[in-house]
């Protein structure tokens, strides 16, 4: 053996590599990730707890309550199934039509009036006034409040009686009225107590699109003449795209399934079932009549109708986006 063969021998012996470096034995060498591919591990890392937890308490219940709604649920434990039966009674049902007619008068109302007071809210206070600071938080306060407590403070102010509303009105000269006791004014009275509590927080989303809009923009349309009602129609109002398809999205979902707090406290669906919207009907035959294989029917049904709405206002403004692209 020659002294090079010798020497290449008892580097392979000593396991390093031609570098100098000290190699593995008999393993492969170790593959480090991509950029991209770490990122991409870090951002599913912070997405699976809410992924999990969305799963577990929305998803899971959605799937159970669509397969109960294919059974005829008797008592506890007992269960026939009946396939389309609980929808085919559905399409039969006058109070469940009534109750879908009255939840369609309140979401027409409801949004477009929150839409526009929040939006009016968020232009008066990002106004440069004194003490406007107390303004954000008094209008804000009524959305940190249990909607019970809400529930139960209006229904005093509206009472028949002994209502700060009626007692100002008579203060003024004027009658009083039954708001929550008339079948004609009901809805609309339960509407503007969500209105008043949603009002807030529809503000301060409004008021952080506005803060993104530059001010240079306005300081320029003021030197070319350009009047208040002109900068919202040319600036403001086309630059709130994204701010607007959020508010118009979320305030209508939470007028399609919320609101059950206010119309339990306030007026429990009445009068004559003025107030009963789909979602305090669905209840009623869940909680009230034991009738659960039907009620997840008709909140599968809802449930759908919300995702239609969710397309139509999707589709009808492109998403907020600012191209003119369909």
């Amino acid at each position: 053996m020659t002294l090079s063969d010798m020497a290449r021998t008892g580097a392979a012996g000593s396991g390093t590599d031609s570098s100098g470096g000290r190699a593995p034995s008999g393993r492969a060498p170790v593959r480090r990730l991509s950029r991209r591919q770490r990122e991409w591990i870090a951002a599913g890392l912070f997405i699976a707890p809410d992924a999990l937890g969305l799963a577990l308490f929305v998803g899971v219940p959605m799937v159970l309550s669509v397969v109960l709604s294919f059974f005829q649920v008797s008592g506890f434990g007992s269960y026939e199934f009946v396939g389309l039966g609980n929808y085919a009674r559905m399409m039969d049902d006058p109070l469940f039509w009534e109750s879908m007619r009255i939840t369609g008068i309140y979401v027409v109302v409801l949004v477009p009036t929150l839409f526009v007071v929040s939006l009016g809210l968020g232009l008066l206070i990002r106004q440069r006034i004194p003490g406007v600071g107390v303004f954000r938080t008094l209008f804000f306060l009524p959305y940190v409040i249990s909607l019970v407590v809400v529930g139960l403070l209006w229904q005093f102010m509206l009472d028949d009686q002994v209502g700060v509303v009626n007692q100002s009105l008579r203060a003024a000269g004027f009658e009083g009225h039954a708001w929550l006791g008339d079948p004609s004014t009901a809805l609309y009275a339960v509407i503007a107590v969500f209105v008043w509590v949603m009002m807030g927080y529809y503000m301060i989303i409004f008021l952080a699109g506005l803060q993104e809009i530059p001010r240079e923009y306005y300081e320029a349309a003021r030197i070319d003449g350009a009047g208040p009602w002109t900068q919202f129609r040319t600036i403001t109002w086309p630059l709130l795209r994204p701010t607007s398809f959020f508010v118009l999205l979320m305030s209508t979902v939470a007028a399609i399934t919320g609101g059950f707090e206010l119309i339990f406290v306030l007026t429990k669906g009445g009068p004559a079932n003025s107030t009963s919207l789909a979602i305090f009907y669905i209840y009623q035959q869940a909680f009230v009549f034991g009738e659960y294989g039907y009620a997840a029917a008709m909140g599968t049904v809802l449930v759908l109708v919300m995702l239609a709405c969710s397309a139509l206002i999707f589709k009808a403004t492109r998403g907020g986006r600012f191209d003119d692209e369909g």
